[in-house]
């Protein structure tokens, strides 16, 4: 990726960025009740990696291609 990033993308890559995070620990206790040991990675819905899966950004305008 350029050194300098479009607006659009980077707030896009921040956004999903978050995705890579696990559930908050006080929402085990929520979730299953009061005296449960379960790791906060069971109830988050979509795990995102930067190597396995990607997001497939597309720019908004594509650079006319070369007629040479």
């Amino acid at each position: 990726m350029p050194h300098n990033k479009i607006t659009s993308r980077k707030r896009h890559l921040a956004k999903h960025g978050k995705r890579t995070n696990w559930a908050p620990f006080w929402l085990i206790p929520k979730v299953f009740g009061k005296g449960k040991r379960i790791h906060p990675s069971r109830i988050t819905r979509l795990k995102r990696n930067w190597r396995k899966t990607k997001i497939h950004l597309t720019p908004r305008r594509l650079k006319p291609g070369h007629l040479g």
